[in-house]
């Protein structure tokens, strides 16, 4: 009996799927899918309808109403909802994963060099002269002995960079 009812009321939903849906904004397909479920629920709870043509066809008109409704309620967001500038968690992950791996190669470092850059990689950004006065040393070879500390950094970073880009 519903096999019958659904292959009789095929080509009549189509049709009327198709005439009604440019008017609500939806897809016929849609339509014809809101009005099958209908139909099934109907079947479930009271039987089928005693005219399945106007009832399909009402079916129809009232789902495209719905789509209508929905349509003229929803409104399109102004701009992005999310944020693009700001750093989502896989970005929050990476940075972090990045600054563990920094801060434990200056670890490693020898000499003066993880305290010089500790403190040069220090939030509360000090001066040279705070950072000399801090480690003992001379305000004046504080430079050379940046840079030779930034160069042993690299050199032990530069196996872990090229094997990570070597991966990727």
């Amino acid at each position: 009996m519903t096999h019958d009812l659904v292959a009789a009321l095929r080509p009549l939903l189509a049709a009327e799927a198709s005439a009604e849906a440019y008017a609500s904004g939806e897809e016929p397909g849609d339509l014809e899918q809101a009005v099958w479920l209908r139909l099934l629920e109907r079947l479930r709870t009271d039987g089928p309808p005693p005219d399945p043509p106007g009832w399909l066809r009402e079916a129809v008109r009232a789902e495209a109403r719905r789509g209508r409704c929905a349509t003229r309620r929803e409104r399109p967001y102004d701009g992005e909802p999310a944020d693009a500038g700001r750093p989502g968690p896989e970005q929050h992950a990476l940075a972090t994963a990045r600054h563990r791996a920094l801060r434990d190669a200056v670890r490693r470092l020898p000499g003066r060099c993880p305290r010089l850059l500790e403190a040069l990689l220090s939030p509360e950004d000090l001066t040279y002269r705070e950072i000399a006065g801090e480690l003992g040393i001379s305000q004046g070879s504080l430079g050379p002995e940046r840079s030779r500390c930034l160069g042993c950094l690299r050199r032990l970073l530069t196996p872990e960079v090229a094997t990570r880009e070597a991966r990727g």
